[in-house]
């Protein structure tokens, strides 16, 4: 079977983190928490802006949201390499979920809890 790109990101950063030696601290808990870190990293980049200045960021504020972006990306690839989890799998799993709770015509327009709907 051919190597999705997720795949080929979770071996580099497998082969990333063995050639440091950090196979021993990349626990799945401490994985979860660097994924919980970096999301509030790129959160701290929104923080006191408005909607409309949140979708129209400076190129160098930008560049720093990519950066945190990647670093959540990195984590969390790591952390389902880590538990033997199939990230585009598990997507489209949540997805069909989200679809049963969250019916397109009862959904459309309304941002509210699948409970309220």
């Amino acid at each position: 079977m051919p190597e999705n790109e997720l795949q080929a990101l979770a071996a580099r950063l497998r082969a990333f983190a063995a050639e440091r030696g950090w196979e021993r601290t990349d626990s799945a808990k401490n994985l979860a928490i660097a994924v919980m870190v970096e999301a509030g990293e790129l959160l701290e980049h929104f923080q006191w802006l408005t909607t409309e200045e949140s979708g129209r960021l400076a190129p160098e504020k930008r560049s720093q949201v990519e950066q945190e972006m990647a670093d959540v990306l990195i984590f969390l690839v790591r952390l389902a390499d880590t538990l033997g989890v199939d990230l585009l799998a598990a997507a489209d799993a949540k997805i069909a979920i989200n679809a049963r709770k969250y019916p397109a015509e009862k959904a459309r327009g309304r941002a509210v809890k699948y409970d309220e709907l």
